[in-house]
């Protein structure tokens, strides 16, 4: 049985019950979602990522071939980062579908751009290996790499921060049409490291693909689309 309690409100008895609920103000709902959708990137990114993780691994085998053989070195590192940050372009690309998700591709972005300063500092290490070695071409070919390196990894990490302070997407997509841009330089630098190698021409291939898809991503975001050509030109190739 409920227990009564009465209280004598201005001049009337007032029936309160003890079990009624307390009530309270209701708290603000809050949210960090972005309110807009990358959705338009995220078919491009992923296939960037694929090809730029592509990219790194040849340009690992590159090095363990018996004509650079420096395996281990700073080159090859600079190839296991490029990898790295390959993986991450594409598991961005994965949450880009989905507007809830920004926030993960943010951190995910920001994990590529970081991979891709660490390859510099590998690249540094790179030129240190071949001056050792007296290799003073190789050293300038690998030292060629680091301004399109740090560019492309500054670039990426711009992305990111414009994802995680909201700024529109035209600024985002700008940013990763010049994170393409840069690996276009990168992946002619790779194969000037060592031109009649085929691992580093394949790894140039990848490269360059996935600068054309990087670039393909960002002018999806800022609502440039690609040109489709029109009648019978696509049976010429």
């Amino acid at each position: 049985m409920k227990l009564l309690i009465s209280t004598l409100v201005c001049g009337q008895w007032i029936m309160a019950s003890s079990f009624a609920p307390h009530l309270q103000s209701a708290k603000p709902f809050t949210t960090t979602t972005i309110l807009f959708s990358l959705k338009p990137a995220a078919i491009p990114l992923m296939d960037s990522g694929k090809a730029l993780a592509r990219s790194g691994e040849l340009l690992i085998d590159a090095t363990s071939t018996s004509t650079m053989d420096s395996y281990g070195g700073g080159l090859s590192a600079a190839g296991a980062n490029i990898r790295n940050a390959g993986d991450c372009v594409a598991q961005a690309a994965a949450s880009c579908r989905f507007k809830t998700a920004a926030e993960l591709v943010c951190d995910e972005m920001r994990e590529a751009a970081t991979c891709l300063l660490e390859a510099v500092d590998d690249l540094k290490k790179g030129v240190d290996d071949a001056n050792v070695d007296d290799n003073k071409e190789l050293s300038g070919q690998i030292e060629a790499l680091i301004p399109s390196m740090q560019s492309s990894g500054t670039n990426l990490e711009k992305a990111g921060e414009g994802i995680l302070k909201r700024t529109n997407l035209v600024e985002i997509g700008e940013s990763l049409f010049q994170t393409g841009v840069n690996l276009d330089a990168l992946a002619l630098g790779i194969k000037n490291v060592n031109p009649d190698l085929q691992e580093t021409t394949d790894s140039c291939g990848r490269l360059l693909y996935a600068a054309e898809k990087m670039k393909e991503a960002g002018n999806n975001l800022k609502g440039i689309q690609k040109e489709k050509k029109k009648g019978k030109g696509w049976l010429k190739g």
